[in-house]
């Protein structure tokens, strides 16, 4: 087996600290919380995600259970295995690692659905996987809470995350907050879970974050075939 470079460059270490995790730690570290893992609606955030090292072997996990449950149902297999990926969450702080990160995550995602859904795949429905992406893996600094520019320093624009909930059918609702309105949230929430092994890399909540208790930006409902139409 080839071995995963765990470096780019000797610069870019020196600069970032940007090392990353092997995958044979990467899943020490998620067999922790291996319950989590294999929930489809459970939500993930890695806050110094590279190129998803983290995100991808959660991805799959989680796409594994999809198609155990709902192989035999093409339009069922859809609808949970965008689910799944929209409860991966990421912030990065260089630009080429975001790309990155949703190339590898969108590439896991459109083989197994074109694999169960085969001919029945649909154009607007890998629209909105891209789209949620784009949402969900982020370029910014997770200390600060803030974007990033394109020499990776702090903006005054606060990152901001979307969360998906599928509340009746094929009806989706987006909300918006600033990552530090959620972060607000977790920390006097106690539906927050972490090892002492993994709280380091990612963090996940074991409930839907409660809608109440922060002020969100902007929200959105509508079928999630069309979620790339919102903006």
């Amino acid at each position: 087996m080839k071995q995963q470079k765990q470096i780019k460059s000797k610069q870019r270490v020196a600069c970032h600290g940007e090392v990353f995790t092997a995958e044979r730690e990467v899943n020490a570290m998620l067999d922790l919380v291996k319950q989590e893992t294999e929930r489809i609606d459970s939500r993930f955030l890695e806050p110094a995600c590279g190129t998803g090292n983290f995100l991808v072997k959660i991805l799959e996990r989680k796409l594994s259970v999809v198609k155990k449950k709902y192989r035999k149902s093409p339009l069922d297999y859809e609808r949970n295995s965008i689910l799944a990926l929209s409860s991966i969450y990421g912030v990065e702080l260089l630009n080429d690692n975001v790309e990155d990160c949703q190339k590898r995550l969108y590439k896991i995602w459109e083989k197994a659905y074109k694999s169960i859904c085969k001919t029945e795949t649909n154009e607007d429905v890998q629209k909105s996987a891209r789209f949620i992406l784009s949402k969900n893996i982020v370029c910014g600094n997770a200390l600060s809470l803030m974007q990033v520019d394109e020499n990776a320093k702090d903006t005054e624009t606060p990152i901001v995350f979307s969360e998906w909930a599928f509340i009746r059918g094929n009806i989706i609702q987006r909300k918006d907050y600033t990552f530090e309105d959620l972060m607000r949230i977790g920390s006097s929430s106690n539906k927050t879970e972490s090892t002492n092994e993994a709280n380091e890399q990612i963090s996940f909540s074991t409930e839907n974050p409660p809608s109440d208790e922060g002020k969100f930006l902007k929200q959105y409902t509508t079928d999630y075939r069309s979620l790339w139409k919102d903006e």
